[in-house]
């Protein structure tokens, strides 16, 4: 079995990547993602991908899957009926939540506030009650806890989230032995498991959330895995992580709340995979699927890892690539609203049903995707010859838009569209860049998906980050970043001292113990160890999360705290530092997949056509070059268009494109 299986399960398409272990050759292909049931577009893409290469699924060691189930169902509102247990007295836990309303006092007006994972009439309060420190103030009573959780049946999933469970777990856990009696068949998620760290309110809708998707990601995966093994794979299921990193079937039902980015987790870990062999190991990510644009800054070749996990209007506290979404793809939806009269581009998407008005399956509003047709950015066949633009379609949809708006042409309007695009893209690069302290032109720029390439000469241009980077199969590329990552899974404890009350020896002991437990949840030899600690100014209520090593002091700690505080925030206080938390991440090794390196171009590209397209308000002629053939040296000058199965590229005027060994277009102006 030399084989590993990266599958990328999006909006519109299922993307599914090959990888020969001993040569690095890669095999792609494209399905279509079904809703309802992903498994049967990932199960046609196995197929389809082994018929290509020519191999049978039984030599498939490992199928590497991210996968968008746990955010789907938060996002669509259909998870699980959760009960929810609590101490006594915090029964309205989620209800009272956190002071917050997005866009200031007008907020009251107009943000309806969300409803609770878990409803009131099914949340208990327990008869118990734990210190701080750990040590029991009131026993659990049982007999009263056992006639509550017998008015809860009906729940699919049960949470625990008991007052400082995160000290002393012993209440949790008999609780959960309490339910598995009273209410059999139903998941339990304990908090103390879930998220062993101090904030009840954090705590709660963490485990809550986990709960909430738990039933459907272990049915998907076990779903999933059955399915394989009866198509003929006898490799392992693995499931990527909203932090990058590998989780077993067993990991994934048991904590599913981690798996709430697992989808563009997979696209920054293959960014970092071709950037590093491009030599870029400082780089953002440019995303661009036909629902979503996804972005996130790279440092090092490591990914930003967030403690916070944002899916619509819910925040878990989990670890998660730090990646931003704004509702910006092939497939959004421009419209003109009555009252403003001003062209709006999102977050509506025409998605995969009816999908782009150039598709021919029924949608009739104007899409980016049928702006880029109009602009002649695109060639008549896409994803492989699969789909087939239908260019007077999209012409007639973004010439009614032009209508609306008064505007003399349909080119007009597809410019417009582009446009705007581009600046919210733009904006969404600079939470992660700008926002966080960060100059963008001091990264390169990945860009990835099947839309990205052909708006990343452009986000170049406005964000000045160079040379932008286009992988190989960039329409697929999170397939590539599942496959080439490796298992990971961390341990975590609050642990509240001020330095003065915490010596060298004290944080590193606790740091080991970290990896210890870490260690024991992970289903590989370990090959790499993080440590990470939470610190703030004593009297600040939220912390910083540092990255140190084992030995790392806690005057080498002092110092890097205050560094991040002033880059973060812009001063320093001279209050004590504290720390609050503490976790270990541990990886397995990664997997031996071997780079692929292109041959030497011995002449100039040759274009396989030309054609006219529309840019900075006028029609020019481009060159059209096939990926395929392009070979390490070659430059290829704009105008012009480079056409693969997935994606395709759009090199502006003024710019030129240099093929890397590594199979990456490399974009910069001509003067640079």
């Amino acid at each position: 079995m030399r084989y590993r299986l990266g599958v990328d399960v999006g909006g519109t398409f299922t993307d599914v990547l090959l990888i020969d272990e001993h040569s690095g050759r890669s095999y792609r292909a494209k399905t279509a993602s079904i809703p309802h049931d992903q498994s049967i577009g990932v199960l046609a893409g196995l197929e389809k991908v082994c018929a290509e290469a020519g191999v049978e699924p039984a030599a498939i060691g490992e199928i590497l899957h991210g996968t968008t189930v746990a955010t789907n169902a938060v996002l669509e509102g259909k998870g699980a009926r959760v009960g929810l247990v609590t101490t006594a007295g915090f029964r309205q836990v989620l209800q009272i939540a956190r002071s917050y309303v997005p866009g200031g006092l007008a907020g009251w007006i107009i943000w309806p506030k969300p409803e609770p994972l878990a409803a009131l009439e099914d949340t208990v309060e327990a008869v118990e009650r734990i210190a701080a420190d750990g040590s029991v103030v009131t026993p659990l009573d049982e007999d009263d806890l056992r006639r509550k959780l017998r008015g809860l049946r009906g729940v699919e999933a049960l949470a625990v989230c008991l007052l400082h469970s995160y000290a002393a777990d012993a209440h949790e856990r008999r609780v959960a032995e309490l339910a598995a009696e009273e209410l059999p068949g139903v998941p339990v998620s304990i908090s103390s498991a879930v998220l062993p760290e101090m904030r009840e309110y954090e705590r709660a809708i963490t485990t809550v959330a986990n709960a909430y998707v738990q039933p459907q990601v272990a049915g998907y995966v076990d779903n999933l895995a059955a399915k394989a093994a009866a198509g003929g794979v006898d490799g392992q299921l693995y499931v990527l992580r909203s932090d990058g990193g590998l989780a077993s079937v067993s990991g994934a039902a048991a904590s599913p709340v981690n798996l709430l980015l697992s989808g563009p987790a997979g696209g920054v870990t293959g960014a970092a995979w071709f950037a590093g062999q491009a030599g870029f190991p400082d780089f953002l990510t440019f995303d661009m699927g036909g629902t979503s644009t996804d972005v996130a800054l790279v440092q090092g070749l490591r990914p930003r890892i967030g403690r916070e996990t944002r899916v619509g209007d819910l925040v878990v506290r989990s670890a998660s690539v730090d990646v931003r979404t704004v509702g910006a793809g092939g497939g959004s939806i421009a419209h003109v609203p009555p009252l403003t009269r001003a062209l709006r581009v999102g977050p509506q998407s025409a998605g995969a049903v009816p999908g782009p008005a150039a598709y021919g399956r029924g949608g009739e509003e104007p899409t980016v995707t049928d702006a880029n047709v109009v602009l002649g950015y695109l060639p008549a066949r896409l994803a492989g010859g699969e789909i087939e633009l239908d260019r007077e379609r999209s012409r007639a949809a973004v010439a009614r838009l032009a209508e609306a708006m008064g505007l003399p042409s349909a080119e007009a309007a597809a410019q417009g569209i582009v446009d705007i695009v581009n600046e919210n893209m733009f904006g969404a690069l600079r939470l992660v860049s700008v926002q966080q302290g960060y100059d963008p032109r001091d990264f390169a720029l990945v860009a990835f998906g099947g839309a990205g390439p052909l708006h990343a000469n452009a986000l170049g241009r406005l964000t000045g980050a160079w040379p932008v980077i286009i992988p190989p199969s960039p329409g697929v590329l999170c397939a590539y970043g599942d496959a080439t990552t490796s298992l990971r899974d961390e341990a975590a404890r609050t642990y509240v001292r001020r330095f003065s009350q915490l010596t060298d020896t004290e944080l590193k002991e606790l740091l080991t113990e970290l990896a210890e437990t870490a260690t024991r949840g992970l289903d590989a030899e370990v090959a790499e160890v993080g440590y990470q600690v939470d610190v703030r100014y004593h009297g600040q209520g939220f912390e910083i999360p540092i990255t140190v090593g084992l030995d790392t002091g806690l005057e080498e700690l002092g110092r890097l705290f205050d560094a991040e505080h002033e880059r973060l925030f812009s001063f320093l206080l001279s209050n004590e530092h504290e720390l609050v938390s503490a976790r270990a991440m541990v990886s397995g090794p990664r997997p031996n997949v071997r780079p692929v390196r292109l041959e030497p171009a011995t002449a100039d590209p040759e274009p396989v056509g030309r054609h006219e397209v529309w840019i900075d308000g006028g029609w020019t002629t481009a060159a059209e070059y096939d990926r395929a053939t392009l070979r390490a040296g070659s430059v290829i000058t704009g105008p012009a268009i480079v056409v693969e199965m997935d994606s395709t590229t759009l090199i502006l005027p003024g710019h030129a494109a240099r093929v890397h060994d590594s199979g990456c277009l490399l974009i910069r102006p001509l003067e640079a």
